[in-house]
């Protein structure tokens, strides 16, 4: 979304192996409709986006940044449910293949 300066409901799914975040279109659709590589990445915690206006955005961000340097801003749906996300992603980062 911050990419694109709008923000779009995905599905995701975490897998270990091969470690990746693939995202679906919530509609359906059985093909993903990209993948973000997690081996070696870095996910933190947002607090504040600094071309979002605060109207955009709630501060429920999280951040993943792969290996070759991209950088991907995601929204989770609570707090708790962030803190789920980055534990979960910096597992698969550290263990999946």
């Amino acid at each position: 979304g911050h990419r694109r300066k709008n923000w779009k409901v995905r599905k995701f799914v975490l897998r270990d192996d091969p470690a990746y975040l693939h995202y679906y279109d919530p509609a359906g659709g059985e093909e993903p409709l990209g993948a973000i590589h997690l081996r070696g990445c870095v996910v933190t915690a947002v607090e504040d986006m600094p071309d979002s206006k605060k109207y955009d955005v709630d501060n429920i961000l999280f951040e993943i940044i792969t290996a070759n340097e991209i950088h991907y801003y995601l929204q989770a749906a609570s707090s708790a449910e962030r803190t789920e996300w980055i534990k979960a992603i910096q597992a698969v980062a550290r263990t999946g293949k």
